[in-house]
């Protein structure tokens, strides 16, 4: 940055003050990357979906969708991709529950232009017509269709969210209904920007190759956002079920059940049991890992499905990412697992002879064998061989969670939100330090038994067996392949025949047409 530009923004920052636009002072992260060559901004305004009005759910991922794809006062959002297009620069926006964040990617010698875009983009939104039309649409198109028919993973998630969150502005998802979405319009949506894209509680993160002065003189631009003068929603708090209850999604078409298991867990990042919960979530399940117990029970012995895991938190698209990504952070949380989808009767019998009589496939021994494995784990509680191997795996594997200056960038500004500095250094300083005691202690005091939401997507035709099944909590014996069968060892079928009957009491069992699910009818 030369001499020149520095005063034009000491010039800018000047006029603001003169301005008055000195209210409340927004937080900063920074991460000076000098001769790097880029720069990252990130925005991150403290309002999320839980910020939605009632009747208007979806509005705050719309309104920062078109703050950042949309026009402006003065270009539109064609006149802006073509201005972009030359500096290889990235803008995007992701609202969660509780944040919606802004991020721009681009070389550093284009920071005196986009700084002047990012004004533009965040202080005079043009929520024209036709950009709220195509955006909008778009929207719809995900909450009436791609949800349930895209990824049953997605759809698994997300609804295990909608029943542990019922009632509670956590419920809905964040591109809203099909009905909110249907009123909306360019007003409410102007309106909406004014209440909750404010400078309270926003977040400024910076990092790459800036000039000293770039930090400050944007704060300072960002003053020029109102200030909210309504309190920020409180944390969400729930309840676990008081037994397993299971909803079960009849969907035309769907190529087996997908189960999705979990229930309400009082610890974010902010306690320090949460890394002991790590160590103990990455042994019985961890994301797109063929170590973990999970895994290797369910798919490596017997080749029931393609993956099954668990969670201590949200992960987002856990289809595309094979690592954690910031900007999801929450004061409401959950402990879950997510068994990929395995075989109906249908499939089952389509594929191999004898087995006419079949009358369900595989969903209640693949979720009995989880919530066995998870059962053992909580009462019996790692052993030392097991916890240093995970804690080792842990230490190092976090450090992949940084591996662009964005995420890194992103992590930090998370760490801000739970009251930490840097949690990524800070959780592999209390890994190295952890001990075995200390693991399963913390899984004693987070982890309950027999209280879940459960959810299982599966076939039309599979419907009334597994419904019967789960409420007579009948045996479910495994049922193989010929081929597959005959290579099994011995302790393979002394495993299943416990695991068969393992005690699975469940309390409800609720039936929807998946054309109905998310409150659409």
């Amino acid at each position: 940055m030369n001499t020149f530009k520095i005063v034009r923004y000491s010039i800018f920052t000047l006029f603001l003050l003169f301005q008055g636009f000195n209210g409340s002072a927004q937080e900063l992260v920074e991460l000076k990357q000098p001769k790097s060559g880029k720069v990252v901004i990130k925005l991150m305004f403290r309002n999320g979906s839980i910020s939605d009005p009632a009747g208007k759910e979806g509005i705050t991922y719309l309104t920062s969708n078109l703050m950042v794809n949309g026009g402006t006062e003065k270009h539109s959002a064609t006149e802006i991709q073509k201005m972009i297009y030359p500096w290889a620069a990235r803008m995007s926006s992701f609202t969660d529950k509780e944040v919606s964040t802004l991020t721009f990617e681009f070389p550093s010698e284009y920071l005196e232009k986009i700084s002047g875009l990012i004004q533009e983009m965040v202080l005079q939104p043009g929520f024209k017509e036709e950009d709220f039309n195509r955006l909008l649409s778009n929207q719809k198109n995900y909450v009436d269709e791609v949800i349930r028919q895209s990824s049953d993973e997605e759809y698994g998630k997300k609804l295990l969210e909608y029943v542990l969150f019922k009632g509670t502005p956590y419920q809905h998802l964040t591109q809203g209904t099909t009905a909110s979405l249907g009123s909306m319009t360019t007003e409410d949506v102007a309106r909406h920007y004014k209440n909750a894209f404010t400078r309270t509680g926003l977040l400024v993160g910076i990092a790459g190759d800036y000039p000293e002065s770039f930090a400050q003189n944007l704060l300072t631009t960002l003053q020029a956002l109102p200030e909210n003068t309504e309190p920020l929603p409180d944390p969400v708090k729930i309840d676990p079920p008081q037994g397993l209850v299971v909803d079960i999604i009849s969907k035309q078409g769907a190529i087996g059940t997908a189960i999705s298991a979990g229930f309400p867990l009082n610890i974010t990042r902010e306690s320090d049991d949460f890394a002991a919960l790590m160590v103990a979530n990455s042994w019985l399940g961890e994301h797109r890992k063929s170590y973990s117990r999970l895994y290797q029970k369910i798919r490596e012995q017997r080749s029931m499905n393609y993956g099954d895991y668990s969670y201590i938190e949200w992960y987002e698209n856990g289809g595309g990412n094979m690592l954690p990504v910031p900007g999801t952070p929450r004061h409401a949380n959950y402990f879950s697992i997510w068994l990929r989808p395995v075989q109906t009767a249908k499939s089952l019998k389509s594929q191999y002879s004898g087995m006419d009589s079949l009358r369900e496939g595989h969903a209640r021994f693949a979720l009995r064998m989880a919530l066995r494995e998870y059962s053992q784990l909580v009462n019996n509680g790692l052993t030392q061989e097991q916890f240093e191997e995970t804690r080792n795996f842990l230490m190092s594997y976090t450090k992949l969670y940084i591996e662009t200056t964005s995420k890194k960038l992103g992590f930090l500004m998370d760490s801000k939100f739970y009251g930490r500095t840097d949690w990524i250094t800070e959780v592999g300083r209390q890994l190295a330090h952890l001990k075995l005691e200390e693991v399963n202690s913390a899984i004693k005091r987070n982890w309950i038994l027999g209280k879940m939401n459960i959810v299982m997507i599966t076939d039309k035709s599979e419907v009334e067996g597994l419904k019967q099944g789960l409420e007579s909590g009948s045996v479910s014996p495994m049922v193989y392949s010929p081929a597959l069968s005959s290579s099994l060892p011995e302790e393979i079928y002394v495993d299943d025949r416990e695991v068969s009957s393992f005690p699975m009491p469940v309390i409800e069992v609720r039936v929807t047409e998946s054309a109905d699910t998310f409150g659409k009818k």
